[in-house]
């Protein structure tokens, strides 16, 4: 049990550390609005993590901790930014908000009792026997892939 718990703190602390340095590296690129390798820019990317921690992982973390199985369903991150995305959000302000709401997601997780990281929730489309942690493990992959996408952009 020790093993499991200092691994859950680990990933809480990977988690915010990983927002802060994607925060960082958006910022670090001059250009933010020029095209990278997959099209989007780094305002895009910034915007479309934040809201992917906002709208899917966070938000499937607290349901599955606040609610008994619940199911979620599919979320189509292209199609949110065709009808979301403003790109006269500034920047820093869009990441500020990134960065406040993983620290208030890092708060909930700290105070957590032990089996709340092991809670199960359902996907429409896989299935289920997601546990909370699951969604917390898939949310600090996904900013680790884009902070990946953004440095090599500096």
């Amino acid at each position: 049990m020790k093993e499991l718990t200092e691994y859950r703190a680990n990933l809480i602390e990977r988690l915010l550390s990983s927002a802060r340095e994607f925060r960082e590296a958006c910022l670090a690129v001059k250009d933010p609005s020029a095209p990278l390798d997959d099209g989007w820019d780094v305002h895009q990317i910034a915007a479309h993590t934040r809201d992917v921690h906002d709208l899917v992982y966070a938000l499937r973390a607290r349901r599955t901790v606040e609610e008994d199985n619940p199911e979620f369903p599919n979320f189509d991150g292209d199609a949110y930014m065709a009808e979301h995305y403003d790109a006269d959000e500034p920047l820093r302000e869009l990441l500020d908000g990134f960065v406040a709401n993983v620290e208030t997601l890092a708060g909930m997780l700290k105070d957590l009792p032990v089996e709340a990281w092991s809670r199960e929730s359902r996907h429409v489309t896989y299935g289920g026997g997601f546990t909370m942690q699951t969604w917390i493990e898939r949310d600090l992959a996904h900013i680790e892939e884009h902070l990946n996408t953004v440095r090599r952009a500096e």
